[in-house]
Order: C-alpha cells, then sequence, then structure tokens
C-alpha cells in the first residue's frame, strides 16, 4: 500500500485497483464460459479479484480537534478501514468525505487490495452474462466468488460493538453491503442505480407518479436546471415532444415492484420519486438499498387516514412523532427507541405547503395539522380497533397509514435525513370511508398540490447543496467517520 496525500489520489488509486479486479475477473469469466478453463486458483489466491480498500491511521500526539460537524470527524485514535466498489461512481461522495478529514487531521492514508473478492455476478453486465444461466451456480461458485451472506449485513450502522484495540469501521456500509444494494435497487425500481439522485420523495399511489411526470416534462427546457426524466424500463426524455407521456404510460412500468422515476440534474442533485405500494415491508425494503447511495434525504408523500373529527377530506398532516406498529424494524430498532423529528425538514416542509397552497396563519394551520402518525402493518386496523383505541388516544395520534414510521425509523437507523406530509383521504373513526366516487374527486384536487409541496420542500432543502442537512441527531457515539 502507498500512502496518499490527497482526496484525488485516494479515489484515482481505489479506481485503479477496482478496475483491475473486475478486468481479470471478466476475463476469467469470458474464458470459463466460452472455453472451458477455469481460473488459476493461484490468481484468486492472490487476490486478483478483491475489492479496493482504503486504511486510515490517526496516531495524533494530543487529543483530537474539537470539530462538532455531523460527519467527516474522528473522535478516538485509532486504524478505521472500508473496503470501497465502484469508485467511480462514488467519487463525488467520496471526495465529499475525505476532503474535510484530511484537511483537518493529520492522517496517514493508503490504498490497497482487501481480502474480500467481488462477487461474479456484481461485475458482469446482463449482456455479457448470456450463456451463464446454463452453468449452474454451484459450478460457478467453484471457481469464483459468489455472494456469502455471512458476509452481508448492517453491524455498523446498527451499533454491534466492536471489539477495543481492533480495527475501526471508516463507513457505515462496505462494498459487499452497497454491492448487494445496487443490484437490488435495479430489480425493484427498473432504473439504473446510476440516475438516482439526492433528494428523493416516496409515495404509496401511482397517480402521484402521473402529477409527478407531467410536471417534470414541463421543466424540462423550460430553463430549469433539470436535465432528463428517466422512468422504468430504459426511457429516458432529454426534449419532451407531444407523445413524452404516453410513452412514460406505455413504459413497462408495471413489471416492477417499486417504480422509479427520476428528474435528473447536474450532480444527481435532481429529484428521484419512488412508488413504494403499500405496506411498511416495501417501505423498510427500498430504504435499506437506498441508503447505501447515500442521498440528502428522503421524503414520504401519501395518503393516511385522519383521526381526528375536526379533519377535513383533503387535509394535511405534518408527522412530528411516530407509534410504530409496523414490526417491520422492531429487531433492530426497538420501538420504545424515539424517532425525533427534523427541524431543517420540518420548517421546509411547512413553508413549501404555505408556498404551494398560497395559505398562511390561522388559514394554513386549518389544513396542516402536526402531531403523531400511527403506521401499522394491518390494513383492516378498522376490523380491531376497539383493541387498538386506547394506545391511539394515549399517543395523541392524528393520522394513520402504514409506511411513514418505517421511512422516519429507517432513515434515523441508516442516517438519512427524513421527513413526512400526508394527505387525508378518509376518516374511517368518523364514517367518511374512501368511496369510489369520492375517491375519485379527491384524487383529482388534491395530488396535484400534495406532489408539488413535496417538490417544492426538496427544492428548498437542495437550494444550499444539502449543507444543514447533515443532522447530528442522526449520529451515534462512535459513529464511523464517513457519514
Amino acid at each position: 500500500m502507498s500512502k496518499l496525500t490527497t482526496p484525488e489520489a485516494v479515489i484515482d488509486a481505489l479506481e485503479k485497483i477496482y478496475h483491475e479486479a473486475v478486468e481479470a475477473q471478466s476475463a476469467a469469466l469470458h474464458d470459463f464460459l466460452h472455453k472451458g478453463t477455469a481460473p488459476d486458483p493461484k490468481l484468486r489466491k492472490s487476490g486478483a479479484f478483491c475489492y479496493p480498500q482504503i486504511r486510515m491511521v490517526y496516531d495524533p500526539d494530543g487529543p483530537p480537534p474539537p470539530i462538532s460537524r455531523s460527519y467527516g470527524r474522528v473522535s478516538e485514535p485509532g486504524t478505521y478501514v472500508t473496503t470501497i466498489t465502484r469508485p467511480d461512481f462514488f467519487r463525488p461522495y467520496l471526495l465529499e468525505q475525505l476532503t474535510p478529514l484530511m484537511r483537518d487531521y493529520d492522517l496517514d492514508i493508503t490504498v490497497g487490495r482487501s481480502t474480500s473478492e467481488i462477487p461474479y455476478a456484481y461485475v458482469w453486465e446482463q449482456g455479457q452474462a448470456a450463456g451463464l444461466e446454463e452453468i449452474s451456480p454451484a459450478e460457478l461458485a467453484r471457481h469464483f466468488p459468489s455472494p456469502d451472506l455471512a458476509e452481508i449485513g448492517d453491524e455498523v450502522a446498527d451499533g454491534e460493538l466492536y471489539e477495543p484495540y481492533t480495527e475501526h469501521p471508516l463507513a457505515l456500509f462496505d462494498a459487499l453491503r452497497t454491492d448487494f444494494s445496487l443490484k437490488r435497487l435495479q430489480h425493484y425500481t427498473g432504473t439504473p442505480v446510476d440516475h438516482f439522485q439526492h433528494y428523493v420523495l416516496f409515495t404509496n399511489y401511482h397517480r402521484y407518479v402521473d402529477a409527478f411526470c407531467d410536471w417534470a416534462l414541463e421543466q424540462l427546457g423550460n430553463g430549469a436546471h433539470y436535465t432528463s426524466l428517466s422512468v422504468p424500463g430504459g426511457l429516458e426524455i432529454s426534449e419532451p415532444t407531444e407523445t413524452s407521456r404516453a410513452e412514460i404510460d406505455a413504459s413497462p412500468w408495471r413489471r416492477f415492484q417499486m417504480p422509479a422515476y427520476h428528474l435528473r440534474a447536474g450532480d444527481n442533485a435532481g429529484i428521484t420519486l419512488v412508488n413504494i405500494g403499500v405496506g411498511p415491508s416495501n417501505a423498510k425494503t427500498i430504504t435499506d438499498h437506498l441508503a447505501v447511495l447515500r442521498p440528502q434525504c428522503w421524503l414520504m408523500v401519501g395518503h393516511c387516514g385522519g383521526l381526528r373529527h375536526s379533519q377535513a377530506i383533503g387535509d394535511y398532516v405534518l408527522a412530528h412523532a411516530y407509534l410504530r406498529e409496523d414490526h417491520v424494524l422492531d429487531s433492530v430498532l426497538p420501538p420504545e427507541i424515539p424517532i425525533p423529528a427534523l427541524a431543517e425538514i420540518q420548517i421546509a416542509l411547512q413553508e413549501a405547503a404555505a408556498h404551494v397552497t398560497g395559505e398562511s396563519g390561522k388559514t394554513l394551520k386549518k389544513r396542516l395539522r402536526t402531531g403523531t402518525v400511527v403506521t401499522t402493518d394491518d390494513r383492516n386496523w378498522e376490523l380491531r380497533f376497539s383493541a387498538s383505541a386506547l394506545r391511539f388516544n394515549k399517543s395523541r395520534a392524528i393520522a394513520i397509514d402504514m409506511e411513514s414510521a418505517t421511512i422516519a425509523a429507517n432513515g434515523y437507523r441508516l442516517r438519512v435525513p427524513y421527513g413526512v406530509l400526508l394527505c387525508v383521504s378518509d376518516k374511517p373513526l368518523h364514517g367518511e370511508i374512501k368511496l369510489p366516487g369520492a375517491a375519485n374527486r379527491f384524487y383529482e384536487r388534491a395530488i396535484g398540490e400534495h406532489i408539488r409541496i413535496g417538490i417544492d420542500t426538496l427544492q428548498r432543502l437542495a437550494a444550499d447543496k444539502g449543507t444543514k442537512l447533515h443532522s447530528r441527531k442522526l449520529r451515534s457515539f462512535d459513529e464511523p467517520p464517513f457519514r
């Protein structure tokens, strides 16, 4: 390993080793597929298929400097290590992390090959892999590295303590965990991971997708900084035409469990919308995987049931706390752990609501209510309301849905700033249930305004390039130096 003195040199060294590893394994796979020649075991033993690794040693003469920022800081002397995948793709992120560290600390940083091999499934594209399906996975695993779930996990993010005097983690996610999620993202959303933007909206109804796409097409070519709209199935529109909307509708988005739509901008500072569908399982799945991209923030904009008599259909709920009845994160983040509201996002959501609706003061307060949201894993919770009524009442909840607390809790857990703005679509406790005719009138009136509030919020948060979003509320006592 060689000592490096600039962030650019570190990333260049990572790229070189990664490229060499991918090329070596791709060539070996090609020979095995087309010639039946297995790779020389000595090749693997030499580390030819391994991820690159950053090793950062901090050994100061005195105590660490009192730096209070939420990332890019070292809390104690030691050796910090992580493996890196796709350093070309993650170059902006790596620059963001390395620059303050190398500027403010006296560090010894080296780059070399790790002992962690790149699984063969992560180095070949679909076109290259034609024919691999005819070879049994067991046969491939005899000669090439394959995914081993025992080596993939969230132990660092979940705060599992490491032994004293051992190497510390440099980042929340290592290369194996990251590659695992990059492939899953492409599978679930139907879009390239390169197209995901730093500012993310989640919704649970496809009608929000229609409204988002209509707005996105208006932005292209009107002088805005957005460059294209990428939709599932490989369609990307840079210059809208009269047929663009029909092309989006005809795209194969139905093939994908959680289709994503990306209004792209330079430096990935645009907006991604993901229709996660209904339920906490999907909400956990998509956020587990999106977190490896280290987005600046994610917001939930969807429908909810209003629990208060004073609410009206179409009113908004700005979640300030969560009653977690979703259960999907209980084993890694117990429900008694508080999920704090993040002031920067709460303020941006309220300001955006005022701007888009044109309302303020008491008028806005009547439509926009802040309070606790219940998230349940039981879509028919109404049928067992008598068993839940006391708990709901004690929580002072004002709305109920199936995704919001999961989105917020996983943002807290994986250190991604989060927020929730819901729209009341029915009031089942007060006899206002979601009937087809009333639902359609509600959709026509409310969805366009609601999605615009979400978009306006993200644009406000992006105006300072996310510098206010790296909340220290999300950081643990022994947080890795990388965000």
